[in-house]
């Protein structure tokens, strides 16, 4: 059933036949001026809550943080306070306990046993808080050369294009009927090294519950928005892009090459070679699936 805007001359679209899907992507920030100095600051990281000053996250102003809560610094709209007032960054929640802990104490502190540090030092590329690289770089150094274990890593890709048409308002009683292409990819990376599961985790940004699962693999659903599918329609199919890299270089993933190349060179820095390649060994970005081992 076509939708009707009640405002006169509001330009905005509705969808007449699309397939069902759930919504996933929560309403727009509400704007707010930025916290002030003593005061304390809430911040949702990937679903996990922290509260914190302004003091302590800025603490090295040429960090990512620093920059982002400077006073008079314009905050960015996607860091906008949520429902709540929570300042919400899209990372890896459990991880940036220890970042928080490095800008409070100034050293670095974890837990007897921790192995992700590879995650860990992800998440610090991504804030660029070189005092931490240099610090985890000292721990990595005392600890030795990590002697690498046999391991298995699994990559499948789909694409599944889809029609998807609306209805566009040109004037009070004048509707044009509009379809378009989205193509939505379903990606599922199984591996056994923790490590290298955690970098890979930490190059596409998979942090919040709903598209990180526990254990050896995760899973992860993607929509480029097409050109002619407008950002008002797009965000109402609960549709969600995938980014890729670090600070200065942030990409979007709109291919299967393109999320293949990533997992590619994670595979690579963690001492992988690459086993065997599906359908077609000869073409190995537009494959489906790819398989690594690690002896």
């Amino acid at each position: 059933m076509t939708q009707f805007c009640p405002h006169p001359g509001c330009s905005a679209f509705s969808s007449l036949s699309v397939s069902p899907v759930v919504p996933k992507i929560s309403p727009p920030p509400v704007p707010s001026s930025p916290p002030s100095f003593g005061g304390p600051v809430t911040l949702n990281v990937g679903g996990t809550l922290y509260s914190t000053t302004l003091e302590t996250l800025t603490r090295f102003p040429d960090s990512m943080l620093g920059a982002m809560f400077r006073a008079g610094t314009p905050i960015s709209p996607n860091l906008n306070p949520q429902g709540g007032g929570h300042y919400f960054i899209d990372r890896d929640g459990k991880a940036f306990r220890h970042i928080l802990n490095f800008l409070r104490l100034g050293r670095l502190d974890l837990p007897r046993g921790y192995g992700e540090t590879a995650l860990l030092r992800a998440e610090a590329d991504f804030y660029q808080i070189q005092p931490l690289l240099d610090a985890l770089r000292e721990l990595e150094a005392s600890r030795g050369a990590p002697v690498p274990t046999a391991a298995l890593l699994h990559a499948d890709v789909d694409a599944s294009p889809r029609l998807v048409h609306f209805s566009a308002r040109r004037g009070p009683h004048h509707y044009e009927l509009s379809s378009v292409q989205v193509d939505t990819f379903r990606a599922n990376i199984f591996c056994t090294d923790p490590e290298c599961l955690g970098a890979m985790r930490a190059r596409f940004g998979v942090a919040s519950e709903d598209r990180a699962e526990g254990g050896p693999h995760f899973r992860v659903e993607w929509a480029p928005c097409p050109a002619g599918l407008p950002e008002v329609e797009y965000r109402r199919l609960g549709l969600q892009p995938l980014w890729t890299g670090g600070p200065g270089e942030l990409r979007e993933v709109v291919s299967t090459p393109g999320f293949l190349e990533e997992v590619l060179r994670v595979a690579l820095e963690h001492g992988f070679r690459l086993d065997s390649v599906f359908p077609d060994p000869e073409d190995l970005l537009n494959s489906r699936s790819l398989r690594f081992v690690r002896h």
